[in-house]
């Protein structure tokens, strides 16, 4: 029989399941223990020499330092993280109002299928449609070349 038979079936199901366990927790805890340290730069309530003294004890005795934040500041950092989750919402909300009320206006395109639609019902000549569409096509007809060849027909 080879080593790697014998590894093989040297491992129970038991051992493998309090591996996972472990691993597990092991990066529960890193992630526990890299949220503590964004919160502490994120608290604008703290002074430089406070978030400092923080990440010190959360560096030099990590357990007990994680744990005594948790205990002792856990509460706001939920409200911490709610709030800036609101002001990125906030500002992704004003960024697509901005952005859509800059692209707001009539594009040529829009411009040529309204004409269409006001020769299509009668209201300008073939003429005036080819006229109000190199207007359009030119750049000389922003916005307004369909109403002033519907006007100037009637």
């Amino acid at each position: 029989m080879s080593a790697s038979t014998y590894l093989a079936y040297d491992y129970p199901l038991l051992s493998v399941f309090w591996s996972m366990l472990w691993l597990f927790l092991w990066i529960m805890w890193f992630v526990l223990l890299f949220r503590v340290v964004v919160d502490i730069f994120r608290d604008d309530a703290l002074s430089g020499w406070a978030k400092a003294g923080w990440l010190v004890f959360t560096i030099v005795l990590p357990f007990l330092g994680v744990f005594v934040y948790v205990i002792a500041r856990g509460k706001n950092m939920g409200r911490r993280e709610v709030a800036q989750a609101r002001a990125q919402q906030q500002a992704f909300d004003s960024y697509i109002r901005e952005t859509a009320k800059d692209g707001g206006g009539t594009t040529s395109v829009d411009e040529l299928a309204r004409l269409s639609e006001i020769r299509a019902k009668g209201d300008i000549t073939d003429a005036e449609f080819a006229r109000a569409k190199e207007l359009v096509l030119s750049g000389h007809g922003s916005g307004t070349s369909a109403d002033a060849a519907a006007t100037s027909r009637r």
